[in-house]
């Protein structure tokens, strides 16, 4: 086990830091000096070091920590909650491949991920059922290339960035062959809690694409952006790839509006444009987490009082069977 003290993580490579992520409260616990807690932990905990490492030690509030740690509140059902909270099961066009909206299709490609955020709408998806084989592949880039109205194609999990470079460059390079295909959109939390995942052969593999590549990474908080983040962020830049950040309104987390002007400040120094900001997907087990429309509204009022239109993200909310995200106002 390694202590909050020792850094001896930051020198290995990210899939080393991954083996090694915490998967025990009570390792949690210790590492950000905090009292042992029983939980029920129904949804694995799981968070890497270099996460950890940005927590403020024996404070119970943490934003970060509260992102990640298991509480008795996801064992009560409330009504409204429930396991597709955004019917990505009546969205699937076939094995590993969903459409929602007119123009672009998105891909499960790995059921994995470096963090398991508490909130996360996709706890309760069956990847198992979803995640495509090799065999599946070929049957996805088949429809996607007999659908010349896809122009975009999102990868999304899970963690794209899951995978190794080579794999990712397989799948890319597939993508990118089809003509009518102009974006590929990755979504990926991993860059933010494992920066060191931002390798010299994944910035090569998208700066080699002929289609525009964008960046969707998922920051909640400005505590969650470190040196090793910027640098992160700089070599995605680097590689030519356009980069936006989507975050989601948590309660006693980021739900105030000098949390959140703080967070689109620090995005814009490290170069990445807030992009939306989603009311939280109902999904079971989250609800301590809700914020209401109403209080979502009124800070996103404040924020615009408080900064450039550029940096104040768009509030939205994904509504099963709707054509886009719903913007509230």
């Amino acid at each position: 086990m390694i202590p909050l003290v020792d850094r001896s993580w930051q020198s290995q490579p990210w899939q080393w830091q991954l083996a090694h992520a915490v998967s025990d409260v009570g390792e949690l616990m210790r590492l950000v000096a905090l009292p042992q807690l029983a939980t029920p932990n129904r949804f694995p905990l799981l968070v890497p070091h270099a996460f950890i490492a940005r927590m403020e030690a024996g404070n119970p509030a943490d934003p970060l920590l509260r992102q990640v740690l298991p509480v008795a509140a996801e064992g009560v059902g409330v009504p409204g909650y429930r396991v597709d909270p955004v019917g990505d099961g009546n969205a699937v066009r076939r094995q590993g491949l969903l459409q929602k909206y007119t123009g672009r299709a998105l891909i499960i490609v790995s059921g994995a991920c470096a963090v398991n955020c508490r909130y996360c709408f996709r706890r309760h998806f069956p990847y198992g059922d979803f995640q495509p084989d090799s065999n599946a592949w070929d049957r996805i880039i088949a429809d996607l290339e007999a659908d010349p109205s896809i122009s975009e194609v999102i990868l999304s999990g899970g963690d794209p960035l899951i995978l190794s470079d080579r794999r990712l460059e397989q799948i890319l390079a597939r993508l990118d062959a089809i003509p009518h295909v102009s974006t590929i959109r990755i979504h990926t939390r991993l860059p933010v809690v494992i920066p060191a995942r931002v390798t010299d052969a994944l910035t090569a593999t998208l700066n080699s694409r002929t289609s525009k590549v964008v960046v969707i990474l998922h920051i909640n908080h400005a505590g969650e952006i470190d040196e090793a983040l910027h640098d992160a962020a700089s070599r995605l830049r680097a590689s030519g790839a356009l980069l936006l950040n989507q975050s989601v309104l948590l309660a006693d987390i980021n739900d105030s509006e000098m949390a959140l002007a703080e967070l689109s400040r620090r995005l814009f120094a490290i170069d990445v444009l807030p992009y939306y900001l989603h009311q939280l997907d109902p999904v079971a087990g989250a609800a301590h987490f809700e914020v209401t429309d109403a209080r979502a509204a009124a800070l996103i009022d404040r924020l615009r009082a408080l900064l450039p239109g550029y940096l104040v993200p768009k509030l939205v909310r994904e509504v099963e069977g709707a054509p886009s995200k719903t913007p509230l106002p």
